[in-house]
């Protein structure tokens, strides 16, 4: 019998048949739709799977997993970005700005002084860096304030 007659539950299953079905199995025990015994049964026999046919069952009598959000795209609104994004990228601006004033600086006094020096604002420039990009992860009180955190 050639693959385009073999029926799709006859088909041999692959790792990644198998992790996703543990995964859905795991969020269920994490919802309380299945108990401990029900879910280690339930993912040894998903481990042991050979075939589709086999992995189907298991997962059958459970909903869809919740879709996963698309990661926000930057919303644009009559040409502005909308108030998230804005306070997003805001301090990224500001670092962009002082790196340019920096950068001009040293530029200035290397002609100045006819010949490149040390490249210093590399220093102030790393520091503010870090410092902007630990705020993005960390978020604003405000973001804090609307998570309830």
């Amino acid at each position: 019998m050639d693959d385009q007659h073999l029926p799709p539950d006859r088909m041999r299953a692959a790792d990644s048949d198998r992790d996703a079905c543990a995964e859905r199995l795991a969020v269920a025990l994490r919802e309380g739709r299945l108990d401990l015994d029900e879910y280690q049964e339930r993912l040894n026999a998903a481990i042991r799977a050979k075939t589709m046919g086999e992995l189907w069952p298991l997962t059958r009598d459970l909903p869809a997993p919740p879709a996963v959000p698309e990661p926000a795209e930057p919303e644009v609104r009559n040409g502005r970005l909308t108030p998230e994004w804005h306070d997003r990228l805001e301090p990224w601006r500001g670092l962009a700005a002082i790196s340019v004033i920096l950068i001009g600086i040293w530029g200035v006094t290397s002609v100045i002084a006819a010949e490149p020096l040390l490249f210093w604002p590399m220093i102030p420039i790393g520091f503010m860096f870090l410092f902007t990009l630990a705020g993005a992860i960390a978020g604003t009180a405000g973001d804090r304030h609307r998570d309830g955190h």
